[in-house]
Formats: C-alpha cells, structure tokens, sequence
C-alpha cells in the first residue's frame, strides 16, 4: 500500500508540475508569443488564462502600454538660413504588432527605441532644413510635428509599433547665435523707434503749423469782427451825438463843458495852464446862461 501510495504522489506531483507548464495568464496590458523549440508558433493579444505544450513551449510577454522616448539632451538642428538651433522632444509609442516588433527587434524595446529616435531624428533635419528660424520657433511646430508623427509612424509600422504623438518641448538658438540675434533685433528695434520718432516729429510739426494758421486766422477774424463791431458803436455814437445836438445844442455844449472840467480836474496835482479869457471856462463865468 505505501509502494502505490508514493507512486500516485509522484504521478500527482508530475500531472500538476505538467498542469502547471501549460496554462499561463495574459495580463491586459501585455501581449504575448508563443515559442516551440525557438519558432513562432502564435502571438496572444487576449487577456486570461491560456494553455501550452508544457517543456516544449515557453512564452514571452511583451508591455503593450504607451511608452516614452525623450532624449536625454536637445539635438542639434540647422535651418534653412545655415543656422543652429537646439531641439528637444519626445515620443509616444507602442506595441502593435507584437509578432513584427520581435522579428525586427528581437523584443528589445531599447532597440527599438533606437530605431524611432533615429527616424525621429532624420525626419526633425529634413523639417528644420527646409524652414527659418522665425518659422521653427514660432510659426510652423505644429506643422513640424503633424510631418514628424506621420514620418516616424510610416518607419514604426515596420519594426511593429505604433507612433501615438510626437511633441517638440522647446526650440532655443545656441549661445552664439543667441547673442547674434538678440543684437540684429536690438538694431531693428532702434530703427523702428528712431522711424516713429521722426514720424512722430514731423506729424508734431505739421500739427504746430496747422495750429498757428488757425490762431492767425481766428486772430484776424476776431479783429475783423472787433473791428465792424467798432465801427458800428462808433457810427452810432455819432448818430446819438448828432440827434442830442439837433434836439438841444446848448445842452450839448454845456455837457461836453462838464465833462471835459471832469476829465481835466480829476487829481488835485492837475494843472492847465490856460488864458482866463479862453471859452474853455465860458460856463464857469456865466453859470446862469
């Protein structure tokens, strides 16, 4: 009885060691490769539980998740105009055909990632090339990286993965060029400044002009209108002067006496030196008349 019991706990043993060789899980992010003796037999992109030949088959499980490639310092880059630009960027990328991905590649994801950056880098020289400073810097990235995304993810398609984005974090000049470009817009912008200046100057001078023709348009208006406005009082002064006289030329007279003795005698520092027989007191000596 022990003899059959040990052999049916060997035979236990071996059926689960064998149970145990031949199921294995799939996680759902993970894609899978059956081997037998080194082929390909099949690729499982399911998640559960699956079976194998035990001993003869084995597995190996590939990470279908997005994956980055960013490089570790900006790349060097020259533009259309021969000058140096600094590029840094980074890359979103997959598994999608795990079966490619491990002929290419071998499943290496560090020999893929290779590959992408050198695509990656090939086709930034090719867009950089073609275009300005001004344009890469500020008018044409998402152009770039639509151009960059379709040409890496062309490349990708043969080594088994999938480009989901390419981005351009920054773009900045080299020192020296920094320095070259910082100088020619300093020099831009005095021109501009000294352009709005003598602008402005001569706008303030035509403006100074135009302003002293219309004071001296609206000075010889008003002396003008003074002037009839003058004239009028003074013609009708004459006219109420006249018809004062006509009505009573004595009165008048002995008015226009009064006024002057006023006029004359109105400090009493005033001196005339006059005959005492002038008519200029002929009222004072006959105040009855």
């Amino acid at each position: 009885m022990s003899r059959d019991i040990v052999t049916f706990v060997i035979g236990g043993l071996f059926a689960l060691i064998l149970l145990l060789g031949s199921v294995y899980s799939v996680d759902q992010r993970q894609s899978a490769i059956v081997f037998q003796l080194g082929e390909v037999v099949s690729t499982v992109e399911e998640p559960g539980l699956h079976f194998k030949l035990p001993l003869v088959q084995n597995v190996r499980f590939f990470d279908r998740r997005i994956l980055t490639l960013d490089a570790p310092e900006p790349e060097r880059f020259i533009t259309s105009e021969k000058k140096n630009v600094l590029v840094d960027s980074f890359v979103k990328w997959r598994i999608k055909d795990v079966k490619q991905f491990y002929v290419s590649v071998n499943g290496d994801e560090t020999r893929a990632a290779t590959r992408l950056s050198q695509t990656i880098n090939s086709s930034l020289r090719d867009e950089f090339g073609s275009r300005t400073v001004r344009d890469v810097v500020s008018g044409e990235r998402d152009k770039i990286t639509l151009a960059m995304r379709e040409t890496a993810n062309a490349e990708a398609q043969k080594i088994g993965v999938e480009v989901v984005d390419v981005r351009i974090k920054r773009v900045e000049l080299p020192v020296e060029v920094s320095e070259s470009v910082f100088r020619r817009m300093e020099a831009e912008r005095k021109r501009v400044a000294n352009e709005l200046r003598s602008t402005g100057a001569a706008e303030s001078e035509r403006i100074r002009a135009d302003a002293d023709r219309q004071r001296e348009v609206i000075l010889a208006e008003a002396y003008r209108d003074a002037q009839r406005t003058k004239g009028l009082g003074d013609a009708r002064a004459t006219d109420i002067y006249g018809r004062a006289y006509s009505a009573d030329g004595e009165f008048y007279a002995f008015y226009r006496s009064l006024e002057a003795y006023r006029s004359s005698f109105k400090d009493r520092s005033d001196m005339l030196v006059l005959d005492p027989g002038s008519d200029f007191f002929k009222y004072m000596k006959r105040p009855a008349r």
